[in-house]
């Protein structure tokens, strides 16, 4: 089938567009983590003014009491981080639906699955971490920001260095295997983005905030430990890259397998020690790895947390130097 030049290009307009977003979401989303300790001191201070000391309402000096008759108590302003993040937070979610929005037009485009390169890979894997992002940070609004900056660094290398014009894919992914095992693995893979993110803030929490808890927040006063007071506590970060891991542990294991299937099915063989296959294979060890070392004492800080990272930096290495550097019979990244 011909391919479809005016879906192709609404398709890339999409993309475009959800960068655009994202670039803006980030901005509002920085302002609401900069302002976000300052307006939680002022509420603080504000309560202490108002009388900490259990006085009545109607007692408090400068304060309409809500029980007095005729008298209505004003409703405090919404501080300026709040306001921020929900900017912030819709545009994230306009953002999402613009990358779904090219990942549908581009499969339109081409009467095929969207998944046939590394520019239709990266697209699903950082709408997957998007949405990821989305449901765990849920009260946690304020770190969204760091999985909006890693998303939108890999759109930038998807629309740069990745990009590949819509066409069919080559007769060895003309397979309904392809829907299965491709989209199980990108998902994964967005998952263990957000999963990556949060092990790397717990590091950075433990390192120079020096506590896991938020009420005491150590002695350094360098940039960094003043960043890093602002972050969640190390322990919310450490079980969400955990519950994230636990998620897509299963999900990129079922991907490899499926993945085996298809290369009996494609190649006569299950496994062949392609270099794909290979640093896949050591990828998925290195998450067993942390999973098992984050359920033993004595490895549950910040050694659990530093395999979770390379595992991360694994996947990185398996996406982009495997796939543009190293030949093999995965060799579909559509780069010329």
């Amino acid at each position: 089938m011909p391919i479809d030049d005016t879906l192709a290009q609404f398709s890339d307009w999409s993309f475009r567009s959800a960068f655009g977003v994202f670039v803006l979401a980030s901005v509002f989303l920085v302002a609401q983590f900069a302002t976000r300790t300052v307006a939680a001191d002022d509420r603080k201070r504000e309560l202490v003014a108002a009388g900490d000391s259990g006085r009545p309402a109607a007692n408090v000096p400068g304060r309409i009491a809500a029980n007095v008759p005729g008298r209505i108590e004003p409703t405090p302003s919404r501080p300026k981080s709040e306001k921020y993040g929900g900017m912030g937070h819709a545009l994230v979610v306009l953002g999402l639906l613009l990358t779904v929005a090219s990942i549908v037009l581009r499969g339109l485009a081409t009467d095929r699955f969207p998944l046939g390169n590394m520019y239709e890979f990266v697209t699903m894997a950082c709408a997957a971490a998007v949405v990821t992002g989305l449901v765990a940070l849920r009260g946690q609004r304020h770190t969204q920001v760091f999985v909006v900056v890693p998303v939108m660094i890999l759109m930038f290398l998807a629309a740069t260095v990745l990009y590949a014009d819509a066409a069919p894919v080559v007769p060895a992914l003309r397979s309904y295997w392809l829907p299965i095992h491709v989209t199980i693995v990108s998902v994964g893979s967005g998952i263990f983005l957000v999963a990556g993110v949060a092990s790397l803030l717990f590091l950075l929490k433990m390192r120079f905030a020096g506590t896991g808890s938020d009420d005491t927040p150590g002695t350094d006063s360098g940039a960094l430990a003043r960043f890093a007071r602002r972050l969640p506590a190390a322990q919310t970060l450490d079980r969400l890259a955990y519950k994230t891991t636990i998620i897509g542990f299963p999900l990129f294991g079922a991907g490899v397998i499926l993945g085996a299937i298809w290369a009996e099915a494609a190649w006569g063989r299950f496994w062949g020690w392609d270099p794909k296959e290979t640093v896949s294979f050591i990828a998925w060890v290195v998450y067993a790895a942390y999973l098992h070392a984050r359920a033993t004492s004595g490895w549950r800080n910040t050694r659990a947390a530093w395999i979770n990272v390379a595992g991360f930096v694994a996947m990185l290495f398996n996406l982009f130097i495997i796939n543009m550097v190293v030949s093999g019979l995965h060799s579909y990244a559509g780069l010329n």
